[in-house]
This record gives C-alpha cells, sequence and structure tokens, in this order.
C-alpha cells in the first residue's frame, strides 16, 4: 500500500501511529510530498480529488481518504485488539473523541496556514482568533475527558495524543500543560509509545 504524506501532517501522523500500533506499518509505502493548499501536487490530486493527504492507495489502485477512513480500514486487516471498538459505549465515546481531536487538529493547521502561509497584508485576524478558541475548547473538553482514558488505546485516546502533540510542535508557546494540568499528566506518558517516538516530525 501507498501512502501519500507530508511528515509535519499531524492526520498523517495519526495514520502512521495507527499502522505501527496494528503492527501494519511494514506494509505501507510512505510517498512524501512538499503539499500546501496554494501547491498542489498531480499525483496526489489523481488519486484523491480533495487533494488532502493522507491519501491510501491500495495495490489494486483504490484509494482511502480520509484519516478517519484509512484508520478505520487498517484496523479490519489486523488480529490484534480492535482500536475502533465493535459496539456499545465505547464505540460511540471513542468516535466522539476522535472526532474532538481532530476538530482541534483541524483549527490548528488552519491557524498554521493563516500565520504561516497567508501574506501578512491579508491574513484576517478575527478569523484566526476564532480558529484559536476552537483549539482551546477542544483541549479544555479533553481535559473533562482524560480522567477516564485510563490505559485504553483506541482511536479516540490515540487522535488525543497526536493532537496535543501537534500543538507542541507548532505551537509551544502555546504552553497547553500549564492550565491543563490532568491531560499535562498524560500525555507525556502516551509520547513515550514507540509509534509516537517512530513519528516524531522533523523540526523546522
Amino acid at each position: 500500500m501507498k501512502l501519500h504524506a507530508s511528515p509535519p501532517s499531524p492526520f498523517v501522523r495519526k495514520v502512521m501511529v495507527m499502522a505501527i500500533e496494528t503492527g501494519l506499518d511494514d506494509r505501507i509505502e510512505p510517498v512524501f510530498h512538499a503539499l500546501t493548499p496554494v501547491a498542489p501536487v498531480k499525483a496526489l490530486n489523481r488519486d484523491n480529488p480533495v487533494g488532502k493527504i493522507p491519501c491510501l492507495v491500495l495495490d489494486d489502485g483504490q484509494a482511502f481518504y480520509d484519516s478517519r477512513v484509512i484508520c478505520e480500514y487498517l484496523d479490519s486487516l489486523h488480529d490484534g485488539p480492535k482500536m475502533f471498538p465493535a459496539d456499545g459505549a465505547a464505540r460511540w465515546t471513542a468516535l466522539r473523541r476522535q472526532a474532538l481531536a481532530d476538530g482541534l487538529m483541524d483549527a490548528a493547521v488552519l491557524r498554521r496556514y493563516e500565520t504561516v502561509l497567508r501574506p501578512e497584508e491579508l491574513r484576517w485576524e478575527e478569523w484566526n482568533r476564532n480558529q484559536g478558541l476552537k483549539v482551546q475548547r477542544c483541549i479544555d473538553a479533553l481535559e473533562t475527558e482524560v480522567e477516564g482514558f485510563g490505559d485504553v488505546l483506541d482511536i479516540g485516546t490515540l487522535s488525543a495524543g497526536v493532537a496535543l502533540s501537534y500543538l507542541d510542535f507548532r505551537f509551544p508557546k502555546m504552553r497547553w500543560a500549564a492550565t491543563h494540568p490532568k491531560l499535562a499528566n498524560w500525555h507525556p506518558v502516551f509520547t513515550m509509545r514507540d509509534s509516537m517516538t517512530r513519528t516524531e516530525p522533523p523540526a523546522g
């Protein structure tokens, strides 16, 4: 399988962490792109008409996108403990937490685009500020839930860990851990997982 990817993307990292945790990483060949919203990649666009990463292309040419779909597909390929609970309250909790973490990553990536890619004279401060408020609300919501994480590793807790790591990577001055002590206790343990250390994005 081929994965259209860019190392700094938190959504790509989410997929790669999932692949490592499920023992499928050796079946995936990452194809890295220098991709931005204003620098499309033709090869990616052929496989994903939305033009976004990650995009997983199977050996028969079938493509899956976005990270939620890819992760659930990968979960169907292994025989170990499932990252997507099959049914009941555990499933809906995991999916809701995934949606919360994905929303955090969406808003954080948009802030990154606004402050780095957009020409300074065209930046919309009110819009950027509201993306920051979305990020803050998501962190606050995770803080209320983290005691329920326990030792559970599923798509919800995995996504939360990757999302917080993206904030540390792109927005270190935010210092979210200083005001969210429960998450601050949980997150360092999560980042020590082999899947996280092996997918650490490059600096810069």
